[in-house]
């Protein structure tokens, strides 16, 4: 008897064991590596000190932390484009790009490849290319779940308005929340009974605007909290911590969000068999050094994940891109990787139950830029560039140094300066590859002040070719070495190996002439030749 009832103890064990896993992936807009569980890793001051975020903290302690999670290019669509097909972000053809993106039908995405494996999939907001109405790498419009609202998106904005027709505070934010309840439930209620699920919950509050001052009167952080906690390349002055503050308001907002969301999870009894994936598509927005740059500022992202039946309160230090999901979602589903998938699966990795380095080969990563909106530059010219982060350095190569990395300076001129309000929300009067925000603004109106010129140039100015950062001297990748002679091996080592790795992967920018970047479509389609990229120039 007893021997029986070990073997129907073991046979059930090993059928939950081999019940498919499910996927709760919650992924904010424009939100950087800025948690609160993060300050108990770092070893200098910083905005993690003043942000809270206890919900994606409880996931981190649940599961792991990754201290070195990289998005493969700082611009929303090419990161998703990477994130959702497992390739780097330049061999997903005219999905490389922002403004412009197409999405190719024969690169096939995980969603729909978890689908295939029956899974119930489901989306809530953004997903791909803003604007896309059938959201292609996720399928039609039938797999959103968003009729309860989508008022999270503007967060800020929504709660001021409630305030301001009597609300209370806690009860706006209710609202909202409710919202956001409302449209999981909905995806849960319409799950087929058994299967597995996937659900991709995508907020955009994080981006911008935000209502200016909701840091504090909407979330209690003082924006002078912040004083000597800014990151280097930012100046330590009210206005900016004020909009960093209101940033990091935002961040607490989408934290809410995620709790919201984990508690059904549990209260459904799924939470030992769901793996919750918690993290954001690029660095912060309309500041220097963030989206739109390759620093870890625009590249560095939080990633959390809670793994069943594994350890919690693990950190890890392997380099991972977020492009990386894609091959460990399609492993957890058992769909079968397809060819031209160029990450690597994390699944070893949170099944060793280690924190650390975890497996030695995963030391290096590499990012890029192309083109982010089509009028930064005249003619829709891009910015080129790609960076090899690894051995304590970051190099970055930028293949067209007498362009504007942030745009041109358009309405901008040493004698006139568009109004306050302009460069706090148009974007395309001045640099447009950088959101409009008081961050922006504040730079240009004393970029004629010559305490405050450095943080100008590093914003707007040129760029040399070469960047070269040592990591152990230089976190905040402020001060770059590349021309120094004492650095000279290391820098010529990893410029050999970046464009190595770069022809290896047919990355086009180093292997086609022309390059498909700079002229209409901007990039080839992934089937297409390069003679007859040729030979649509010419028509």
């Amino acid at each position: 008897m007893r021997s029986l009832l070990c073997l129907l103890l073991l046979t059930s064990f090993a059928a939950a064991a081999e019940k498919p896993l499910n996927i709760l992936f919650l992924f904010a807009d424009d939100w950087g590596r800025y948690a609160s569980i993060y300050a108990e890793h770092e070893k200098f001051p910083s905005p993690n000190q003043v942000v809270k975020t206890p919900n994606i903290d409880r996931i981190a302690r649940e599961g792991a932390l990754f201290r070195r999670a990289y998005v493969n290019a700082p611009s929303c669509t090419p990161c998703r484009s990477a994130l959702l097909s497992g390739r780097y972000f330049f061999n997903t053809g005219r999905a490389a790009i922002l403004n412009g993106a197409v999405w190719d039908p024969a690169i096939p995405s995980f969603p729909l490849l978890l689908k295939d494996q029956g899974y119930h999939i489901g989306k809530a907001h953004k997903v791909w290319s803003p604007g896309d109405p059938a959201d292609a790498p996720f399928g039609q419009q039938a797999y959103a779940y968003q009729k309860s609202g989508g008022r999270c998106n503007q967060f800020s904005q929504t709660v001021d308005k409630l305030v301001a027709a009597g609300a209370d505070l806690a009860a706006a934010k209710q609202e909202i929340y409710d919202e956001v309840h409302g449209n999981f439930a909905s995806f849960l209620a319409a799950r087929p009974k058994g299967a597995p699920f996937l659900f991709w919950h995508g907020p955009t509050n994080v981006h911008r605007k935000w209502i200016k001052g909701s840091g504090l009167n909407q979330w209690g952080i003082n924006p002078d909290d912040l004083k000597g906690k800014l990151p280097k390349h930012l100046p330590d002055v009210h206005e900016m911590r004020e909009d960093f503050a209101d940033y990091l308001g935002e961040i607490q907002a989408f934290d809410a969000q995620v709790g919201t969301i984990v508690k059904q999870v549990e209260e459904a009894g799924e939470l030992d068999n769901t793996v919750i994936v918690i993290s954001g598509d690029h660095g912060a927005p309309g500041f220097p050094g963030g989206k739109c740059n390759l620093y870890d500022f625009g590249v560095g992202v939080t990633l959390a994940i809670r793994w069943p039946g594994q350890p919690g309160g693990r950190f890890i230090d392997d380099f991972v891109n977020l492009m990386d999901l894609a091959p460990t979602f399609m492993e957890i589903g058992g769909a079968t990787i397809p060819e031209g998938v160029n990450g690597k699966s994390i699944v070893s990795l949170m099944s060793s139950g280690k924190s650390g380095q975890v497996e030695k080969e995963r030391d290096y990563v590499i990012t890029g830029r192309e083109r982010h909106v089509s009028i930064a530059r005249a003619g829709n010219l891009p910015y080129p560039q790609r960076a090899l982060r690894k051995d304590g350095f970051l190099y970055i190569h930028n293949f067209k140094p007498d362009r504007m990395p942030m745009g041109d300076y358009k309405e901008l001129t040493d004698t006139s300066t568009p109004s306050q309000d302009a460069l706090e929300n148009e974007t395309y009067v001045a640099f447009p590859d950088m959101d409009a925000s008081p961050a922006k603004a504040w730079l240009i109106q004393h970029r004629n002040e010559s305490q405050y010129k450095w943080y100008f140039d590093y914003a707007f100015g040129q760029r040399p070719q070469e960047e070269l950062y040592d990591l152990g001297k230089d976190a905040g990748q402020t001060i770059n070495v590349a021309a120094e002679a004492g650095y000279a091996d290391v820098k010529n080592q990893m410029a050999a190996e970046l464009m190595a790795r770069l022809k290896a992967l047919g990355d086009p920018r180093v292997t086609q002439d022309p390059v498909p970047f700079e002229q209409p479509p901007y990039t080839l389609d992934t089937k297409t030749k390069p003679a007859k990229a040729k030979k649509a120039k010419k028509n």
